[in-house]
């Protein structure tokens, strides 16, 4: 199956473990070296109109998605990868894990 960026973003995901609607995907992270997509990145929503920044993001590895129907993608992810793949927008527009 191909599928472009903008197909992509309007597919909602939800994990399969937790059955939470986690959002729709906003960007991806590519390894450049390899050609491979590593991760997809949904971003946090914004705290009180954007004036106090926004809630974390959530990076789903791509080992983590289970199918990628028509809508929806289904992930699964580990109460660890939860933690873990926590990230932060700093000042610059660069992502740096939380630790």
């Amino acid at each position: 199956m191909f599928l472009g960026f903008d197909e992509l973003c309007r597919k909602e995901v939800i994990d399969i473990v937790s059955g939470d609607r986690l959002g729709f995907i906003d960007d991806i992270e590519i390894d450049t070296d390899k050609g491979n997509v590593r991760s997809l990145i949904i971003y946090g929503d914004s705290r009180f109109f954007g004036f106090f920044g926004r809630e974390n993001d959530i990076v789903i590895y791509c080992e983590d998605i289970r199918v990628i129907g028509k809508e929806i993608v289904l992930v699964e992810r580990t109460e660890r990868d939860i933690e873990s793949n926590l990230t932060k927008r700093s000042r610059n527009g660069a992502l740096s894990l939380l630790k």
